[in-house]
C-alpha cells in the first residue's frame, strides 16, 4: 500500500474529551477515558503474555523517555516460564501491582504472544476502576481491551508494544516512526485521524459510534465469557495473522451466530496475514468473500485494508472512544470525536 494514504493527523492536544453518549443498544454507563499523560508521568512495562528480556526493551524505554515520560519495568521482564514471561501467578501479580499503584499512569504490555487469558480472572480491577489508566497493547492483549471495556467501561489503547520499537530510531522507516508516535499522541490527548485508500469491496456510508475490537481469534475465544466483547451500536475493527482462510471463516461465523455483527454501526477490516492453504485443501473463498457473506444483509459501512493489525502500518486506536467513520468512493477516514 502507498504509505501516504495512511497517516496519523495531529490535532490540538489537551482539548477536553466529549462525553460518550450511551448507545441505544447498550444502556450501561458511558465509558471513561483515562487522564492524558504529562511530562514526568510513569509508564509501567509488564509482560502479561510472552517472555521478553530487559535488553529487548531498551529501544522502547529510550523512546518513551524521550517523550518526557518515566519508565518502570515490572518484575516479569526477564522472567521465563517456557514461552511465558513468568508463571501465571508472577504475571498476574506484576500486572496487579501496576493496576493498583497510583504513581503508574499507564501500563504498556511488553509484547503479545499468548497468556493474558490465563491471568485475567486473577486480576482485581476495583482500584483501577476508581483511578483509570491507559492499558496499552494489541494481539493477545485484546483480552484486556474486551474485559475492561465491557466490564469497567474504561477506554484502552490498542497499539504496538515494546517489541515493535525500532532498534535505531534515526534509521527507522517513516511509517514505523509514525505508528510509534501515534502511541505518544494518543496518550497525551491528541485526537486521532486516519485515512485509507478506497477499496472496491468497501460499502460506503458515514456513521458515528464507540470504537471497539482487536484480534479476531482472541475475540472468538472470549465468546460466552465475562470478558466477551460488546459490539451493539459500535464501530468494530478486527485483524489477525497466521490463520487459514477456513479458520477466518469460522471466526466470522462465530461473530455472526453470537449476534456481534447484527447491530454494528460499522465494520473495519484491518490487516490479515493469511496462512496459505495446504496442498489439495483449497478453501475456495477469499477474505472478502468470507466477510461479505456475513454482512450482506446489513446496511452499515464496511471497509477493508485499514491500518491496524500485525503489520507495519498498525496505528494506535482508542477503544471505547467515540469516532466518526466515513467510507466514500474517494477513500476512508476515521476521526476521533
Amino acid at each position: 500500500m502507498n504509505r501516504k494514504y495512511f497517516l496519523s493527523s495531529l490535532l490540538t492536544a489537551g482539548a477536553a474529551f466529549p462525553a460518550l453518549a450511551a448507545s441505544l443498544h447498550d444502556p450501561g454507563p458511558t465509558l471513561r477515558i483515562p487522564p492524558n499523560l504529562k511530562r514526568g508521568d510513569i509508564v509501567g512495562i509488564t509482560s502479561p503474555a510472552g517472555y521478553i528480556t530487559a535488553e529487548e526493551l531498551r529501544p522502547a524505554i529510550q523512546q518513551i523517555e524521550s517523550w518526557g515520560l518515566k519508565v518502570r519495568m515490572g518484575n516479569t521482564i526477564g522472567k521465563r516460564d517456557f514461552s511465558f514471561g513468568g508463571t501465571d501467578m508472577e504475571r498476574a501479580q506484576d500486572f496487579q501491582q501496576m493496576l493498583d499503584d497510583p504513581a503508574v499512569k499507564a501500563i504498556m504490555c511488553a509484547r503479545g504472544g499468548y497468556g493474558s487469558i490465563r491471568i485475567i480472572d486473577r486480576l482485581d480491577f476495583s482500584k483501577f476502576a476508581t483511578r483509570p489508566k491507559w492499558i496499552i497493547g494489541f494481539s493477545d492483549i485484546t483480552v484486556m481491551h474486551c474485559h475492561i471495556n465491557s466490564n469497567y467501561k474504561v477506554a484502552t489503547l490498542h497499539s504496538k508494544m515494546c517489541n515493535s520499537f525500532p532498534e535505531n530510531w534515526s534509521m527507522a522507516e517513516p511509517l514505523q516512526q509514525e505508528t510509534i508516535l501515534s502511541i505518544k499522541d494518543a496518550l497525551t490527548g491528541v485526537k486521532m485521524k486516519y485515512n485509507a485508500l478506497p477499496h472496491e469491496k468497501n460499502r460506503t456510508g458515514i456513521t458515528e459510534g464507540t470504537l471497539t475490537g482487536g484480534n479476531l481469534k482472541t475475540i472468538e475465544t472470549l465468546a460466552g465469557s465475562k470478558s466477551e466483547i460488546k459490539t451493539a451500536g459500535k464501530i468494530l475493527f478486527v485483524e489477525d495473522t497466521g490463520e487459514y482462510l477456513y479458520s477466518i471463516d469460522r471466526m466470522f461465523w462465530n461473530l455472526q451466530r453470537t449476534g456481534k455483527l447484527s447491530q454494528l454501526k460499522a465494520l473495519i477490516i484491518g490487516g490479515f496475514r493469511i496462512k496459505p492453504d495446504d496442498p489439495g485443501e483449497a478453501f475456495g473463498r477469499t477474505l472478502y468473500d468470507i466477510v461479505w457473506e456475513k454482512v450482506k444483509h446489513y446496511n452499515y459501512p464496511v471497509c477493508f485494508d485499514f491500518p491496524v493489525g500485525h503489520q507495519k502500518n498498525n496505528y494506535a486506536f482508542k477503544c471505547g472512544v467515540q469516532h466518526r467513520l466515513s467510507v466514500t468512493a474517494g477513500g476512508v477516514e476515521l476521526v476521533e470525536l
